[in-house]
């Protein structure tokens, strides 16, 4: 099978605003978008919840009241046209478990959090209309597709996942259902700043172990005896490792905390989470 072209018009290096759906307020991915999978970053606008979680916080875990989170999912769920039970959530512990999801994970953690796919950080699927959920304050989102193959996927790669493998992981667990890396069109969502997302030691270590000789690319001194991290460029790299084209990959400009529309855990406690959301359109 061919590798579809990458659109003339897309814009490789940023999301962009999508605007508000029903009152709900999203960003997107032009090059994800045009490769006809329904993709998008939640903002922190158009719901219900009270400060600190103001407004479309969409995480039970972080001490919000249930009801409003639900009216916010529900919300989300209604700008893809789709009902809160056709959602999927998992229940995200920074490690690289992947899981395929199938029509009889629709629903699951929509409603409750018991419900949702245990320690799990990417869920792939080949069933169109499975709204797919990975939630974030600081890591970063990515969702990948397949256009050809009909191959969709999610990830949460904060530094642990990511310099544990869940994006190769992911990858992988995609071509097993089918898909070609160099098909593959990804999109990575907003984050933390690589100009802030100070670590220590301890990340410094398992970073080299997992990047090698390519470790200066994605992190650095700070001068201080610590060390900044950059997710983007780190998540940027295993795609390219597991064998997607640069030319396919749309790398979010966006970064999290004070004066953007994300919640960014570092910068607030207790706060909210917002969202990647993905679904595979029905011929």
């Amino acid at each position: 099978m061919p590798t579809p072209p990458v659109p003339e018009d897309s814009r490789p290096e940023a999301t962009r605003h999508a605007g508000p759906v029903n009152g709900t307020d999203f960003a997107d991915w032009p090059l994800l978008t045009a490769s006809g999978v329904d993709a998008v970053v939640t903002t922190r606008r158009g719901g219900v919840s009270k400060p600190p979680y103001d407004q479309l916080n969409l995480a039970f875990h972080v001490g919000d009241d249930e009801s409003a989170v639900i009216e916010n999912r529900r919300r989300v769920a209604a700008a893809f046209d789709a009902d809160l039970d056709d959602m999927v959530f998992c229940e995200q512990v920074h490690r690289p478990a992947v899981h395929v999801a199938t029509e009889a994970d629709r629903g699951r953690g929509a409603r409750t959090r018991s419900t949702a796919i245990q320690d799990t950080d990417a869920m792939v699927t080949t069933t169109p209309g499975l709204l797919l959920v990975v939630m974030v304050a600081d890591c970063v989102p990515l969702v990948l597709h397949d256009p050809g193959a009909g191959v969709l996927g999610v990830v949460h790669a904060g530094w642990a996942g990511t310099v544990r493998g869940v994006t190769p992981a992911a990858v992988a667990a995609m071509v097993d259902l089918g898909a070609r890396p160099q098909n593959i069109v990804a999109g990575i969502g907003p984050a933390i700043s690589p100009a802030t997302y100070q670590v220590g030691e301890d990340v410094r270590s398992a970073a080299e172990q997992a990047f090698g000789g390519a470790t200066e690319s994605v992190l650095r001194s700070d001068g201080t005896g610590r060390f900044l991290f950059d997710l983007f460029a780190a998540n940027r790299l295993q795609l390219e490792q597991a064998g997607l084209d640069p030319a396919r990959i749309e790398l979010s400009g966006q970064v999290t905390g004070p004066g953007t529309p994300f919640y960014s855990h570092r910068a607030q406690q207790p706060t909210g989470r917002f969202a990647a959301v993905a679904r595979l359109r029905a011929e």
